[in-house]
């Protein structure tokens, strides 16, 4: 078993949005890390409640650990933490009232390491949790879901509320967690400069369909923009364009192999493009 996670053509109407989450497919190796993204609305959160259960799918299929997950399926459950963007527990809480509900939730809650997490993030144990930045009730969610011991990841746009240094603590936080070669996470993002430090692989959705999913290093280093002027543009091989998009008199068009449209195009420029600039074109530009 490759895949601790893997969606088959999962869909979801909501007929008065006009909202469809249209055939979503997708999978998440083991040791990995799998970059989510797309704008706000594009069907992240959606795809999210259907690997959960927490929304009811019209159709295909969810596979966690080699199974489907029903409503009694604990045991499958106890494997996985979330995080979500929000108020992920009851503002009167403390931190330590947290752990103790924790305790009879999870049969591996692990109040020690709890409190360990507690401590490096700075987290005070007996202040109420509304009491506590949005940052910090962040990395206090972040330390509920390690600590049950989870295979699996699922954070909704978790490194949202932090600040930069803080995000980078975090992000050394994940990969130090798949250096477990039975842990994965799935991390939705919309702070891209994050997955290119830490995502194995990233997965493109705009308006309930994926558009791309490709491996982080392929984007990074093979990906590329060409600019190009309009008679450019049309001596292009059009089999070559991914996407592209006009700016007054140039034209941005985006390729998977940079090195290629070099060798190819001499008298265009191609430039390196960034997983922002690559999401813009595929969310904006135009296909052939």
């Amino acid at each position: 078993m490759e895949n601790i996670l893997e969606l088959q053509d999962v869909t979801k109407t909501y007929p008065k949005s006009d909202f469809t989450l249209d055939r979503v497919s997708f999978s998440l190796p083991y040791g990995s890390i799998l970059g989510f993204v797309g704008e706000n609305g594009a069907g992240k959160t959606t795809t999210i409640g259907c690997i959960l259960n927490t929304i009811e799918k019209d159709g295909g299929t969810v596979t966690l650990f080699g199974r489907e997950m029903g409503d009694r399926d604990t045991d499958i459950r106890e494997k996985i933490g979330v995080v979500y963007d929000g108020d992920n527990f009851p503002g009167f809480w403390t931190a330590g009232q947290l752990s103790k509900v924790m305790a009879g939730l999870y049969r591996n809650w692990d109040k020690a390491l709890f409190q360990k997490y507690l401590e490096e993030f700075q987290l005070p144990p007996r202040r109420k949790i509304r009491h506590y930045s949005k940052g910090m009730t962040m990395k206090l969610a972040i330390a509920a879901a390690l600590s049950h011991h989870p295979e699996l990841l699922i954070l909704d746009e978790a490194t949202s509320g932090l600040d930069p240094v803080m995000r980078d603590d975090m992000l050394d936080v994940f990969l130090e967690f798949v250096q477990e070669e039975n842990h994965s996470i799935l991390l939705s993002s919309h702070i891209t400069s994050d997955l290119e430090k830490v995502a194995d692989y990233i997965t493109f959705i705009h308006d309930g369909k994926l558009i791309l999913t490709a491996a982080k290093d392929d984007l990074v280093y093979q990906y590329a923009v060409m600019r190009c002027r309009e008679s450019q543009f049309q001596a292009l091989d059009k089999a070559d364009i991914l996407a592209y998009r006009k700016r007054d008199t140039q034209i941005d068009v985006l390729v998977a192999d940079g090195g290629m449209a070099r060798r190819k195009y001499r008298d265009v420029v191609v430039d390196h493009a960034s997983v922002d600039e690559i999401m813009v074109l595929l969310v904006k530009g135009e296909r052939i």
